[in-house]
């Protein structure tokens, strides 16, 4: 079995894909997502981790969420309109500058633009895992579906505080002491 080197901040990336204003309100269990996406953003922040964001046609389906904005004030996302985010130029420009193997992916669908993204990535070999409480769809079996067949073809799942806690790797010091309070 091939297991994967932990997680290094110096090598990990966030793609936050297309939480946006007209297309969140329908999530399933949409109130816990943006709890976790929160927590997932703050802790990458404390850690200095940077966060790449998408916006699937924002002109039908709105902006990023107000919630996301505030977290990343240097936020310029990256517009598309394909499922894959690795089939818009901006985004793989955006990913291929920043020099990191590690990516990290929360966002909505699951069952689309998630796995289209989770799945291209891993062909062009990034290491990619999927945040599964940072993740959702409209009905939980597509993201259930997503999460699993992910799995199944090497994308691994993980939480936002499994993978914040493998970032920091020691219960010590301020960032220690940043994400602790994060995730209370």
């Amino acid at each position: 079995m091939n297991i994967p080197a932990p997680l290094a901040a110096e090598n990990t990336v966030i793609v936050a894909i297309d939480f946006q204003e007209r297309l969140f309100p329908v999530m399933n269990a949409k109130e816990k997502l943006l709890q976790n996406v929160v927590k997932l953003l703050k802790g990458a922040a404390a850690l200095e981790i940077p966060v790449i964001v998408t916006e699937q046609y924002p002109k039908g389906l709105g902006p990023t969420i107000p919630e996301i904005r505030a977290l990343i004030p240097d936020m310029k996302p990256i517009e598309k309109v394909c499922f894959s985010c690795c089939d818009n130029d901006a985004f793989t420009g955006a990913l291929e500058f920043l020099k990191r193997k590690q990516v990290l992916i929360a966002g909505i669908e699951a069952h689309i633009c998630v796995y289209q993204t989770a799945m291209a990535l891993a062909r062009k070999g990034y290491e990619v895992q999927a945040i599964s409480d940072c993740v959702s769809s409209r009905e939980p079996e597509n993201k259930a579906l997503a999460v699993a067949k992910m799995g199944a073809l090497g994308v691994l799942p993980t939480s936002a505080e499994m993978a914040l806690f493998e970032l920091l790797k020691v219960a010590q010091g301020d960032k220690f002491k940043q994400i602790s309070n994060i995730v209370k």
